[in-house]
């Protein structure tokens, strides 16, 4: 058999290996193959290896794995007015195929749009304080409006975390302000209120001495020691107590008659 016999079989081995090529499809265990019979839906395949008709089925691979999609940053007006800026990180995956590519023309797309205006509707009903303090409140409701909706996709919203909530220079001066008189506001308090226990154990401790002169006495040998400890030029020589007491007493008698008024 020379060149010349083997030549006109060339081209249809050819055809016949690219028909086969095209028939004969892979998937890995993380795709799935959406399969269309003459523009019908045919069924799901895979994984492994799928034959498809070439121009009588088509097929379309659908990726299971948990996509990370980056939801752009948007402008937000709280409850209280105040214009911020918002980004967040959105974690979905296809749990329908047929959905996913049938109801709906490109589910990435589609589940980005739903993200970004639902970010904008639901961060817009809050104050900025719930939106600095309360993300894990405000992360799991937007998870689950966006899960609620894509859900006739064939989608499964696994997750959806705010990254970064950006603030004007004025704002930030302003909630500095705040945070200070804040602070300031906490100090006097407690401030006030180490004065008023002080106030109510100086009573206590007032009512005790008066009942108790002994204990009078005691505080008064403790101030003379306290005042002989610094180093002052002063000198405090102390009397008893009984003897001022005697000593008042006996004074008090001859100036009630001094100044008595005269007949």
């Amino acid at each position: 058999m020379n060149l010349g016999d083997i030549i006109p079989y060339i081209a249809p081995t050819v055809v016949l290996l690219l028909i086969l090529g095209s028939a004969i499809k892979i998937l890995p265990e993380y795709e799935r193959g959406v399969v269309f019979f003459l523009g019908r839906f045919q069924g799901v395949k895979g994984p492994g290896l799928i034959i498809v008709i070439p121009g009588i089925q088509q097929i379309v691979r659908v990726d299971l794995r948990v996509i990370t999609l980056d939801v752009p940053s948007q402008d937000v007006i709280s409850k209280d007015n105040v214009t911020v800026r918002v980004n967040a990180v959105l974690y979905f995956r296809v749990v329908d195929p047929e959905k996913a590519i049938i109801r709906v023309e490109d589910y990435g797309a589609a589940t980005s749009q739903l993200a970004q205006t639902t970010l904008r509707s639901v961060l817009g009903k809050h104050d900025l304080d719930e939106m600095l303090s309360e993300r894990d409140k405000l992360n799991a409701d937007i998870q689950e409006i966006i899960d609620a909706q894509t859900e006739e996709w064939g989608i499964k919203v696994a997750n959806v975390e705010i990254k970064h909530v950006d603030l004007n220079e004025s704002m930030i001066r302003a909630i500095a302000r705040q945070a200070e008189a804040e602070r300031e506001r906490r100090a006097k308090v407690i401030h006030a209120e180490g004065e008023l226990q002080a106030s109510k154990k100086l009573v206590e401790a007032a009512e005790v001495m008066s009942v108790n002169s002994g204990a009078m006495q005691l505080r008064y040998l403790q101030t003379l020691a306290d005042m002989s400890n610094n180093n002052s030029s002063t000198i405090v020589f102390p009397l008893p107590m009984d003897l001022v007491k005697t000593f008042i007493q006996n004074q008090g008698p001859e100036k009630a008659g001094q100044e008595a008024p005269k007949p």
